[in-house]
């Protein structure tokens, strides 16, 4: 099987929104450069929780545009004998990968100075968590400069706050330089086992305000029988899974799931960012306006997929980026989120760079499907 890696020299393929999307035999993905996988094949797909509906949702063509325009990595079977010994050290390394254990300077800045904002929906407390579920519909905000992001995305998370915190995230992100570090399958341990699915390379369509809504759908679980994270993108396409060896909390299970936006502010002197979140328009605007997550479900211990009517929200610069959640029979759990940041009058300079809730705010770690 051959897999697709931005930025891996084997067979190069480019669409015309500029990404170069790189085809490597799948035993040669970074993933196996973990020395706890050399010599491992991926595994074979896992049991779906139950109640998971893998019919409905995107299929692999209708969502990255290289796949549009008919692009695919070629089969094994049709390499000569020399491009299948090629080893994964041999292939070119572009400047993506040469960074991939660096998050910028200025981002760690921003993060020491809790300068991260957050809109998010979360489940915490009760109970133990096995994945989560959600459909997010993605948008292009607007991104102040080359050292701030904003996202969109899933958390799973164990573990303490500053102190061995695992997370496993999944979501799309605007962050036009790429200046934030080990993303997508640069980090050694995630395994893909997908060859239609370009993990790094832009979304498309996305929303367009008072316009057309496109969303992803995105489900993450622990397989009942290995323990390892899988990753599911739109109509059962699986992408590959997070290894349980990666973690130490994570082994086990989730005490906390969350969904929703982050930005991160790089401004100087608690000066507030304009980065937008979402779509840059506050929740109270509601459908082809803001930005929503739908559908929000969580993998109870059984493997069963099931309702997350405690839902909490949070926002925690609500005069620049706020939340509002409900639910109907339509998209049972949701909400609307998102904002514009400094382009608002009532969105005010930081003061003292406080954050009401640090306990929602996750570290950088694994994110995948990202916008880039």
């Amino acid at each position: 099987m051959v897999i697709l890696l931005k930025h891996l020299r084997f067979k190069a393929l480019q669409s015309s929104d500029g990404d170069i999307i790189d085809c490597v035999l799948l035993h040669h993905q970074p993933a196996f450069d973990h020395p706890r996988l050399r010599g491992h094949k991926p595994l074979d797909p896992p049991e779906r929780p139950r109640g998971h509906n893998k019919r409905r949702g995107l299929r692999p063509k209708s969502f990255q545009l290289w796949r549009m325009e008919g692009g695919a990595c070629p089969e094994e079977q049709s390499l000569s004998e020399e491009q299948k010994k090629r080893t994964f050290s041999e292939q070119t390394l572009f400047l993506v990968l040469a960074r991939n254990s660096n998050i910028s300077k200025e981002i760690l800045a921003a993060m020491a100075m809790n300068s991260v904002m957050h809109a998010v929906g979360y489940l915490s407390g009760e109970k133990y968590y096995y994945g989560a579920k959600a459909s997010i519909n993605v948008w292009a905000p607007q991104v102040q400069n080359q050292y701030e992001f904003s996202l969109s995305q899933i958390w799973i998370i164990s573990g303490s706050f500053g102190n061995d915190l695992n997370t496993i995230e999944a979501g799309w992100q605007n962050d036009a330089y790429q200046a934030t570090g080990c993303y997508n399958l640069l980090c050694s341990g995630f395994v893909q086992t997908n060859s239609q699915v370009a993990i790094g390379a832009a979304i498309s369509p996305s929303s367009s305000f008072k316009g057309g809504q496109f969303d992803i759908t995105l489900l993450i679980w622990k397989d009942p029988k290995h323990g390892n994270w899988w990753l599911e993108f739109g109509s059962g396409i699986l992408v590959g899974y997070w290894p349980s060896f990666l973690f130490t909390h994570l082994k086990e299970h989730a005490s906390m799931v969350q969904y929703g936006g982050e930005v991160v502010n790089s401004s100087p002197f608690g000066t507030h960012t304009s980065t937008q979140m979402g779509s840059g328009h506050f929740a109270e605007e509601g459908f082809t306006k803001s930005s929503y997550f739908r559908n929000i479900q969580v993998v109870d211990w059984d493997n069963n997929l099931v309702s997350s009517p405690n839902l909490q929200v949070l926002a925690n610069h609500p005069n620049c980026y706020d939340i509002q959640g409900g639910s109907n029979k339509a998209w049972c759990s949701y909400f609307y989120y998102g904002g514009p940041g400094k382009n608002h009058p009532n969105c005010y300079d930081i003061q003292g760079g406080s954050r009401s809730s640090p306990t929602l705010s996750p570290p950088l770690h694994q994110k995948t499907l990202t916008l880039p």
